[in-house]
C-alpha cells in the first residue's frame, strides 16, 4: 500500500494551497491514506489535512499521532478531541502513540480503548517501537488490538529486518514505513545517488526514488508513506506502484544496501 506522509507541512502558510492540492491530487491519483501527527507544525499539518479532505472523508483513511506527553488517560481524549477538530472529522481510521514516553502502557492501551469504543477512532497502534516493547505491548490487555507499528525503513536504514519485521510477519501486523527517501538532503543524495540503484533505475526507466519506493512495497506487510508538496513529485510516487523489480534487481539491491547482519538499536527521526 501507498499513502501519503504529511511531516512538516502546515509550518509554511505560503505553501499551504500547494500542500492542500498535492494532497489532493494524490487521493484522487489513489493514495487515499494519509498519515499525520499532532506533533508536525504543532497541529498545522493536521489542519492542512483537514482542508484537502474537505468533501471527501469517505474516501480517506487518516492516521495521526499522539505525543507522548498526552498520553495519559485525559490527555489522550483531549488530545483526540482536538486532532478532531483540526482534522474536521468526528473519527479517526488509525491513532497511533507517537513514541514510548513515561506514561505507562498500559495506561495508554486503556485510554485507545476508550476512544475506540466511543466511535472517536476506528484502531490503534504505536510508532517508533522496537521488538522489546511490542512484546510488552502485546502482552498487557488491549494489546492484542494494536493494529500497526509505525517504523523508520527504507533501503539505507533496514535494521528492523533482523528482528522486528519477522515479528510483526508473524502477528499479521503491518509495518508502516516512514521517511522511506531519508529525510534529509544528504541523506537523500546519499541513497539515491548509488550507482547500482541509478542503474537499475534506468532499467525499469524509472527515477532511483521510484525504485527506492517500489523496493518498500515489494517488502510483505509493508505500507509506504512517502510525502510529496509537487505534482510532479505527487505522480512520480504513485507510478512506483507500477513498477515490478525481478530477482536480480532484488540481488543487486542487496549487495547495494546491505541487509542487517546483526540486531541493532531501532533507528528514528
Amino acid at each position: 500500500m501507498l499513502g501519503q506522509g504529511t511531516w512538516n507541512m502546515g509550518e509554511d502558510p505560503a505553501q499551504k494551497k500547494r500542500e492542500i492540492d498535492a494532497l489532493r491530487l494524490g487521493m484522487d491519483l489513489g493514495m487515499h491514506l494519509i498519515d499525520t501527527a499532532e506533533m508536525y507544525a504543532e497541529g498545522g499539518a493536521e489542519e492542512i489535512v483537514g482542508e484537502a479532505i474537505r468533501g471527501r472523508r469517505a474516501e480517506t483513511f487518516l492516521v495521526s499521532k499522539v505525543y507522548p506527553h498526552n498520553a495519559d488517560r485525559r490527555g489522550v481524549q483531549a488530545a483526540c478531541e482536538r486532532s478532531l477538530r483540526r482534522l474536521g472529522t468526528d473519527y479517526i481510521d488509525l491513532y497511533l502513540l507517537h513514541w514510548r514516553g513515561s506514561v505507562p502502557l498500559a495506561e495508554t492501551l486503556e485510554a485507545f480503548e476508550a476512544l475506540k469504543k466511543a466511535g472517536k477512532i476506528r484502531d490503534f497502534g504505536v510508532s517508533n517501537f522496537d521488538t522489546a516493547d511490542m512484546r510488552e505491548a502485546s502482552a498487557l490487555p488491549g494489546g492484542d488490538e494494536i493494529a500497526v507499528n509505525q517504523v523508520l525503513y527504507n533501503l539505507v536504514q533496514r535494521g528492523i529486518e533482523w528482528e522486528l519485521l519477522p515479528w510483526c510477519r508473524a502477528r499479521s501486523m503491518p509495518v508502516m514505513a516512514y521517511s522511506p527517501l531519508e529525510s534529509s538532503p544528504s541523506e537523500q543524495r546519499q541513497m539515491l545517488g548509488n550507482p547500482r540503484l541509478q542503474a537499475i533505475a534506468k532499467r525499469h526507466e524509472a527515477s532511483p526514488a521510484q525504485i527506492a519506493l517500489t523496493w518498500l512495497q515489494q517488502q510483505e506487510n509493508v505500507i509506504v508513506i512517502p510525502k510529496a508538496v509537487d505534482a510532479r513529485h505527487v505522480r512520480e510516487n504513485r507510478a512506483s506502484c507500477d513498477i515490478v523489480l525481478t530477482a536480480e534487481d532484488l540481488r543487486e539491491i542487496d549487495r547495494a544496501f546491505a541487509p542487517p547482519a546483526r540486531r541493532s538499536a531501532l533507528a528514528m527521526r
